[in-house]
């Protein structure tokens, strides 16, 4: 098993073994300037992979940590691991997933002593609150974070079966804004959905039964995907959003795409995209390009980053914005958010060396659990 050694650009304080997250894993441990990553694990939920990730962790602890640091999700395999590893004595640190996101590419660009403005958007990571969080825009440290802004939460209906069948997300969005109702737009979508599938997730919805909160960027463009493409499942995660992406690089065309409501609540401000499928609904049934509903739909999101990172900039002064988390592989994306944000003068990091994407996690808890010097 190869453990590959990469110099940092920044010390790090204490000696700290990462355990990343529950998949696309790559624990990894730092003394000083040095990060030793282990092999990408790709889910250490299944059996023959949570014994390479054990090797690995094994190997690694013997370069003697002084914290042990993991995800904030009990569940996960490698959290597990690392609660057996503290009952042994060694302290251990819950770090919280898109935090851990932020401070991976602060870490990786040699920030230290300042704050920057945080957008962590992925399919998925335990928040504070006991919800799952993914599109976030957080103010922070390496010590600390403030969640600023983020999407609205909605009903994962049949909890992890939304992500194979994304159909169940443009549902939930239709029938928010037409009711039942949207059974009968002329959509191709809906052709594919039989009556009686619908009114099953509805009830298991209106009874709150296996129907977990999610404010994820990763579910939003995989709704979007099933809506635009007319496609009901999923092979794997992020396949829809993949063939999304595909489409929009199919047009030239160029428009400030779709609108988010935004409403304050208390220190953080909501961003519902109910316009934003409103607005699409109409151009699919007027019988516009996918591909530039598509596009459209990416320059949307996009303008959501820039115009929300100027309203935080406006509060705080900040000046610095890391994208970071998986939705921030499509290039597409970055791109068109990158632009943006450069010609309003902004500094943009990324993750170009680590993964900006869950490989890239472990990073991050070293990061906020040994501090950087």
């Amino acid at each position: 098993m190869r453990i590959e050694r990469v110099t940092l650009k920044r010390r790090i304080g204490i000696p700290v073994l990462a355990m990343g997250t529950e998949k696309k894993n790559r624990v990894c441990l730092a003394r000083g300037r040095t990060v030793y990553l282990g092999p990408a694990i790709e889910d250490t939920a299944n059996v023959s992979e949570f014994l390479d990730f054990k090797s690995a962790v094994n190997r690694l602890i013997a370069k003697n940590p002084k914290v042990i640091a993991c995800d904030l999700h009990p569940e996960y395999a490698s959290s597990r691991y690392a609660q057996s590893l503290a009952r042994e004595g060694y302290v251990l640190k819950g770090i919280q997933h898109h935090h851990a996101h932020i401070c991976s590419g602060m870490l990786e660009n040699g920030l230290v002593n300042q704050k920057v403005i945080g957008v962590a958007f992925d399919g998925t990571g335990l928040g504070t609150d006991g919800n799952l969080w993914g599109a976030e825009f957080l103010v922070c440290d390496y010590r600390n974070f403030r969640r600023a802004a983020s999407l609205m939460s909605v009903p994962l209906m049949g909890a992890e079966k939304a992500i194979t069948e994304p159909w169940r997300i443009s549902c939930f969005w239709l029938w928010r804004i037409f009711k039942d109702e949207f059974l009968e737009l002329p959509l191709p979508l809906i052709k594919k959905i039989k009556k009686r599938q619908w009114e099953v997730i509805k009830t298991m919805y209106l009874a709150g039964f296996n129907c977990p909160l999610s404010s994820s960027m990763g579910r939003l463009f995989d709704a979007a995907a099933s809506l635009i493409l007319g496609r009901t499942h999923s092979g794997y995660e992020a396949q829809l959003a993949r063939e999304l992406q595909a489409f929009a690089h199919k047009t030239e065309f160029a428009d400030k795409g779709y609108r988010f409501a935004i409403r304050r609540n208390n220190a953080m401000f909501i961003l519902d995209p109910l316009p934003l499928f409103r607005e699409m609904v109409s151009q699919i049934i007027a019988g516009r390009d996918k591909a530039e509903i598509a596009l459209s739909f990416h320059s949307s999101i996009a303008r959501l980053i820039h115009g929300m990172s100027l309203t935080i900039r406006k509060e705080t002064g900040i000046n610095k914005v890391v994208l970071s988390g998986g939705v921030f592989q499509n290039g597409l994306l970055l791109r068109l958010a990158s632009d943006l944000l450069h010609k309003e003068g902004f500094a943009v990091l990324t993750s170009r060396k680590f993964s900006c994407g869950d490989y890239g996690i472990a990073l991050g808890e070293i990061a906020i659990a040994g501090g950087v010097e």
